[in-house]
């Protein structure tokens, strides 16, 4: 980033331009609402408006989700105290989030792909939607996550094995 973007907070427009989609799924993931994580994201940002972008620069990213992560950990941890979810009302409200996620894409495919994504563990989830959906490499994965590389590169692997197997049998 240019000093004169530094400056003139171009940096923070530039960082909410591209990251802001990504963050925003990835919170609505981890929070189970789409309107807490776009919630989360806007703390995320305003997080970012108080930093050094000259002690961010190269982690970015890493910073970002690493953020984004723990503010949606702590409105998920408030929220389960608060009320707790049937297991109807959690397939509801998974539904919508597969039905809103699908209507940018190719609406069946979409839903199945994420219901096959569903029936991962929750570390296999986050690290393959870190990985495709946010576009992080496995060492910013691995820093958000606080899990080893290898550790995020089998993880991925074998999820990806999963789906893959998957598909294979309900599509024969």
């Amino acid at each position: 980033m240019s000093h004169e973007e530094t400056q003139t907070g171009g940096w923070i427009r530039s960082a909410v331009a591209r990251f802001e989609g990504p963050l925003v799924r990835y919170a609505a993931h981890i929070t189970g609402d789409l309107e807490r994580g776009r919630d989360v994201v806007q703390e995320t940002f305003l997080q970012l408006c108080r930093q050094d972008p000259s002690k961010l620069d190269g982690y970015l990213a890493e910073w970002l989700f690493t953020v984004c992560r723990n503010q949606a950990m702590d409105v998920k941890r408030k929220e389960n105290r608060m009320k707790t979810l049937t297991h109807e009302q959690a397939s509801v409200q998974k539904s919508k989030e597969v039905n809103h996620e699908a209507a940018t894409e190719n609406r069946d495919t979409a839903q199945h792909i994420l219901k096959v994504l569903g029936g991962l563990s929750d570390n296999q989830q986050e690290v393959v939607r870190l990985k495709f959906q946010a576009g992080l490499s496995y060492q910013e994965i691995s820093r958000v996550t606080d899990l080893s590389v290898s550790n995020v590169g089998y993880l991925i692997h074998t999820a990806i094995q999963k789906i893959r197997k998957k598909l294979k049998v309900e599509t024969a």
